[in-house]
């Protein structure tokens, strides 16, 4: 091609009219080689194809390449197959068609047969079935009815940008909280009555049950229809087959909604005979006392229910309206005491016209006053169990707003509803108040399953988590509940983060973690980062709603139409309720029409087969015995497993404040973990470390006590104890858990130190004490000089000289503790046992500790047994068992009682064994043995 004619074309393109007739210059090979325009060689091939400037094959080919070229896809390169016909076909292939078809006819009338035959419950069933709806009412046939013309079916777009902008993700997915799709169905005007009895004395028991099922399921049919009668009926003919407590609930409800109060009570009552406690026949007789003006037993009715779940609120609302009306009556009744009043019958049904909260009917199951969200919240979905242990959250459909129970009221008000949470309901302001905080009340949940509270818990338990890490959780809540979606981002990648670096292992709680942030990505628009977090999520947790359909919409917004189907059709599969899934589906399926043609279906990737466990809208099957007590054993567990995260945090916390040197922050958290594990011993003596070094001796004492306890040999206890006695002076229980701590590791050097400190400590003590003693003693009395002579009566024991060749005699009445040593000292050096009973015998029990003072050591225990085996015993032994109470609890005792040699034991041995044996009405066998152990 010459340059003028490149020169040419150029110019041709320049002065395109794409509104005009094509110029017949155009239909040219040059010009169609080198036009890139698509739409414009469009409509060459539109002007090639209608024959206006003559009919060219040849030309019409190439234009169609070049626009293949450029567009595979094109509608105009499409070709129409023809229908196939018996001429199209050959000989053979078209015999084997009418063989089928002849097959297929003749399986078909044997089946027509067979089907003559129908069993007993069949012709039951079509006894009793009534016409279907409307068909009792005959359409006119219109003559000369003009054809109307259908309107031009309009291409469905994909969403247009500033649409996903106003887009609200999360709103969709409170909508699947909810279960707030109502359907609007016509009642059936014409129905004939309905037969409300069965004979079903020829049916098996597990045939009742499936035709009293069937009955139920049309009467929750009839009940979302607004057609109460026809559900009154379905349910009376469900219980005529086979009361249960589904039906009688179900029928109560239909009931109320008719204001038939009296037959709602009867059915009420009746659920309550099966089923004791039942929480919505309580409600629904509540609602029934409310509506005929019996104020006190509702209130009682309604407590009963928020003591199954404080956080109801329907229950909640309806408490706060009945009480409002006691107060309006009490008030009505003070101003009229003293009057007189016409008392006049009204009609019941017309007393009352206020109507009771409406209530949908559960999928399978019954009508329920404050229906539970039966989908878990997105990337929660293995819940737990709502727990239950916390109060099984309830969102109403038709009351969107829920306040939980503050209780430190009086009774009547603990359970009202706050002001605020009115306001909000009555303004609609209560966007994400219901939902979200009733749902996500159990275990922590979150952002996207978060409460939409005034005021956040920041530190309130997330799952498993760590506390440092439900509180990253918690935060994000918060900024996700305000719209700050990238401080929130922020605050669960953190929490991820520190998932990982924790070593926890809690597939559910990851899972709701990356479905959060998740969230955020797709309100910021990063779609692509929201798939793969939503991906992850559904690795840990599969067939998990939110994160499934947040993948769906991220896809969708990406023009990724057959994974953004996958997706939305395995939401379908779980919840049949997930308007928006339905939506979606039907939009992208004309989308993927225009653009694969009939066979788009062979392009999709594979759905996947959802099983039944994770099937929302089925109806659970009732769990066996070895199921329920799986169930407790894994919530066991789970909570064994949460309680030992919060142990390890806690205990981690405090080890991080003693190194700190805030040691009263680590009591507390010391402190938290023995309400957890109360046996763990090395917190016990991580306190009691604590506690000395903020000089609280007793309370470190008794730390250390309790630890010896767990564990007898545990050295640290043994040292911190030993300083907790320091600091308490009392050196001699110090100096002996020294002696402890070395005898079990002699390395121990700071014991070393301390035990010669605490030595030299004892020691001045002791002196000190035998100074005051001596102070104490009378001087005004001198020693006097006794000769030795025989008394009747009376044994006289020569003493030990005094120096001066004088003998005292031995004072058997002492009164103090130095008398009460120098007679005991005399029968010790002279041997005689029997004086020392006789001292012992004079002695109360209760001063000697105090007469003993400095004088114990390990033989003068083991004398003074001696002297109560052999003398005392036979005469009193309750004075023996006063004497061995008081003994142990002298100051030196511990410390002497380890200086005893194992041959000196037998004596005590001995004394306890004859003590055991001894009949006395002043101790029993068990106190002896008791008393035993403290010495032995």
């Amino acid at each position: 091609m010459s340059e003028q004619d490149v020169f040419y074309l150029q110019n041709q393109f320049t002065s395109i009219d794409y509104s005009g007739k094509v110029p017949v210059e155009h239909l040219d090979y040059g010009f169609i080689d080198h036009c890139k325009d698509v739409k414009y060689l469009e409509k060459i091939l539109k002007a090639l194809r209608s024959g206006e400037e003559g009919v060219y094959p040849n030309l019409i080919s190439f234009c169609e390449k070049r626009l293949e070229l450029l567009d595979p896809k094109n509608r105009l390169l499409r070709t129409e197959k023809p229908v196939t016909t018996a001429a199209s076909l050959s000989k053979e292939e078209w015999g084997e068609i009418v063989d089928d078809l002849k097959i297929w006819k003749e399986e078909s009338r044997k089946t027509e047969d067979s089907l003559k035959h129908k069993p007993l419950l069949d012709a039951l069933i079509k006894e009793n079935i009534p016409p279907i709806r409307g068909l009792n009412h005959a359409v006119p046939v219109k003559k000369n009815v003009q054809p109307r013309k259908e309107s031009l079916s309009r291409q469905s777009l994909p969403r247009d940008y500033r649409e996903w902008d106003k887009f609200d993700v999360e709103k969709e997915c409170e909508q699947i909280d909810s279960n707030n799709a109502t359907r609007d169905l016509s009642a059936n005007t014409g129905l004939s009555k309905l037969k409300t009895h069965f004979d079903v004395s020829l049916l098996s028991e597990q045939e009742q049950i499936i035709l009293a099922t069937r009955e139920k399921d049309k009467g929750n049919e009839a009940f979302r229809a607004k057609d109460f009668e026809e559900a009154i009926a379905y349910y009376s003919r469900s219980i005529s087959i086979l009361p249960t407590v589904l039906a009688h609930n179900n029928r109560a409800q239909a009931e109320i909604k008719l204001k038939h109060w009296n037959s709602a009570m009867k059915d009420c009552q009746k659920v309550l005979q099966m089923e004791p406690g039942n929480m919505k026949a309580l409600f629904r007789c509540a609602v029934v006392f409310t509506n005929t003006g019996r104020f006190e037993p509702a209130v009682e009715h309604l407590r009963a229910v928020l003591k199954q779940e404080p956080q109801n609120p329907a229950a909640l609302q309806l408490l706060s309206e009945t009480e409002k009306k006691m107060q309006a009556e009490e008030r009505i009744e003070k101003k009229c005491k003293g009057k007189k009043m016409l008392i006049q019958e009204v009609d019941e049904d017309d007393e009352f016209e206020a109507g009771v909260t409406a209530c949908p009917v559960e999928q399978g199951g019954e009508v329920s006053p404050a229906a539970p969200a039966q989908n878990p919240d997105m990337g929660n979905a293995q819940k737990r169990p709502h727990s239950k242990g916390d109060g099984s959250p309830h969102s109403d459909p038709h009351h969107h707003h829920h306040t939980p129970w503050r209780g430190k009221a009086s009774s009547g008000d603990k359970y009202k509803v706050n002001h605020e949470a009115k306001e909000k309901a009555a303004n609609g302001t209560g966007k994400r108040g219901s939902n979200a905080s009733a749902q996500a009340e159990q275990s922590g949940k979150c952002p996207a399953e978060g409460p939409a509270k005034d005021t956040v818990n920041l530190d309130a338990p997330c799952g498993a988590l760590p506390l440092p890490l439900s509180r990253l959780k918690n935060e994000g809540n918060l900024l996700f509940k305000n719209g700050q979606f990238a401080d929130a981002l922020e605050k669960y990648s953190q929490a991820i983060q520190g998932y990982t670096d924790s070593g926890v292992d809690s597939p559910e709680d990851l899972c709701i973690l990356y479905s959060n942030r998740a969230a955020c990505f797709l309100k910021d628009g990063n779609s692509q980062d929201c798939i793969q977090d939503c991906t992850k999520a559904l690795e840990l947790q599969p067939f998990t709603l939110k994160p499934l359909l947040r993948r769906a919409m991220a896809y969708e917004s990406l023009e990724r139409y057959p994974k953004a189907y996958v997706d939305y059709k395995t939401v379908l599969q779980i919840d049949m309720g997930v308007q928006a899934a339905h939506d979606s589906v039907n939009r992208i399926t004309r989308l993927l029409i225009d653009q694969d043609g009939p066979d788009w279906r062979d392009k999709l990737p594979e759905i996947p087969l959802v099983p039944l466990s994770a099937q929302q809208h089925r109806r659970p099957e009732q769990p066996s015995e070895e199921e329920l007590q799986a169930r407790a054993q894994k919530t066991q567990r789970d909570a064994e497993r949460r309680s030992e995260v919060q142990f390890s945090s806690l205990k981690q916390d405090g080890n991080e404040y003693v190194t700190k040197g805030q040691y009263k922050e680590a009591v507390g958290k010391y402190t938290d973990c023995l309400k957890l594990k109360p046996e763990e011993c090395a917190v016990y003596t991580n306190r009691a470390l604590c506690y000395l070094k903020l000089e609280k001796f007793a309370e470190a004492k008794q730390d250390c006590d309790a630890a010896l306890k767990l564990e007898p040999t545990n050295k640290k206890a043994f040292y911190r104890r030993a300083m907790a006695n320091k600091g308490l002076k009392d050196y001699l229980a110090c100096s002996s858990d020294l002696q402890e701590v070395l005898h079990q590791d002699p390395n121990v050097q700071e014991a070393e130190k301390e035990l010669e400190e605490v030595t030299v400590l004892l020691r001045q003590s002791l002196a000190n004490a035998n100074a005051n003693t001596n102070a104490n003693a009378s001087p005004a009395k001198p020693r006097k000089s006794v000769p030795i002579t025989e008394v009747e009566g009376e044994e006289v024991i020569p003493s030990a000289s005094n120096g001066k060749g004088e003998n005292m005699r031995i004072n058997q009445n002492p009164s103090n503790a130095y008398e009460f040593g120098q007679a005991l000292s005399a029968a010790r050096t002279s041997g005689d046992t029997q004086a020392c009973a006789e001292l012992l015998a004079s002695t109360p029990p209760q001063t000697l500790p105090q007469y003993l003072s400095n004088l114990l050591d390990g033989q003068t225990i083991i004398f003074l047994m001696n002297a109560m085996d052999s003398h005392l015993l036979q005469r009193d032994p309750g004075l023996v068992y006063g004497h061995l109470c008081h003994l142990h609890t002298a100051d030196r005792f511990k410390v002497a009682l380890m200086l005893v040699e194992k041959d000196d034991r037998r004596t005590m041995t001995q004394l306890f064994d004859h003590l055991s044996a001894t009949e006395s009405s002043q101790f029993t066998k068990n106190d002896v043995q008791n008393l035993a152990n403290k010495y032995i």
